[in-house]
């Protein structure tokens, strides 16, 4: 089981995954915010010189912003192959503002990463898993996906949001992930998601089959030995979201109460 250890320090939610034999930092936050990066670090007591590689979800400056200047530390950033063409597509937009000292990403430092070779890689930290392409929120988009359910999806559209996409890149990226019957999700912005489980998935199945059958709630309740409040949410969300499926509606129930 790797270790997790969520930093946030900026807008973004970015990740340590440490493996047997090494640490990955996934994301990382503004330019402007590498300070606050090592008070986070400081925090969990990691040292900085302890993260061997940083992966970035995509090339947008709330992820890439500090990345180079965490790399001029010991850290090396690996570019997946997707992404090659879009590493620099903000850095005219950040080298703009004189407020912020940013550090393009440097090529020639970097590892250079085909998609095909992930597992290999991540292998040699001790890390289970692969790297996958899941555009949508842009074309360079990638997720780390780990063997035991794990996913670190950045940007891509949170999953509750999945019917309003169905047709899209995003939707085409979801349905490549939940083949992997991901049981834990972690977002760049989006609060970490986990997956329920089957038990509670073929309850409100149930509850759904005997709304279509006409029955009160009471007698759901009843038939079911569901929670009334649960039974009551379930039916709001199925009567009032045209095409929900059941993941949808345990999805918009989680968010609800938050």
């Amino acid at each position: 089981m790797n270790r997790i250890t969520g930093l946030r320090y900026s807008a973004t939610n970015t990740y340590l995954i440490e493996g047997k034999k090494g640490m990955l930092l996934f994301d990382t936050g503004w330019a402007g915010t590498f300070p606050a990066f090592c008070h986070a670090l400081g925090e969990v007591k990691i040292p900085l010189q302890s993260i061997d590689y940083i992966l970035i979800s995509h090339f947008h400056p709330d992820h890439m912003g500090i990345a180079q200047e965490i790399a001029e530390h010991g850290p090396v950033i690996v570019l997946a192959e997707p992404q090659l063409e879009h590493v620099h597509d903000y850095d005219e937009v950040l080298l703009r503002d004189p407020k912020v000292d940013f550090h393009p990403v440097r090529e020639d430092q970097a590892k250079v990463l085909p998609l095909a070779e992930s597992r290999a890689f991540l292998r040699e930290l001790g890390i289970d898993g692969e790297l996958l392409s899941t555009p949508g929120h842009s074309d360079d988009s990638i997720t780390l996906a780990l063997d035991d359910g794990t996913l670190f999806v950045g940007d891509l559209n949170p999953l509750y949001e999945l019917e309003m996409h169905r047709g899209t890149q995003i939707g085409d990226s979801w349905e490549k992930l939940l083949a992997l019957s991901p049981k834990k999700i972690y977002y760049g912005h989006a609060r970490t998601e986990i997956r329920q489980d089957k038990d509670l998935y073929a309850l409100v199945e149930k509850i759904c089959s005997y709304i279509d059958k006409g029955y009160p709630l009471t007698k759901i309740v009843k038939k079911t030995g569901a929670d009334p409040q649960f039974t009551e949410d379930v039916s709001r969300m199925y009567l009032t979201h045209q095409n929900v499926g059941v993941q949808g509606i345990l999805d918009r129930i989680e968010i609800k109460n938050r």
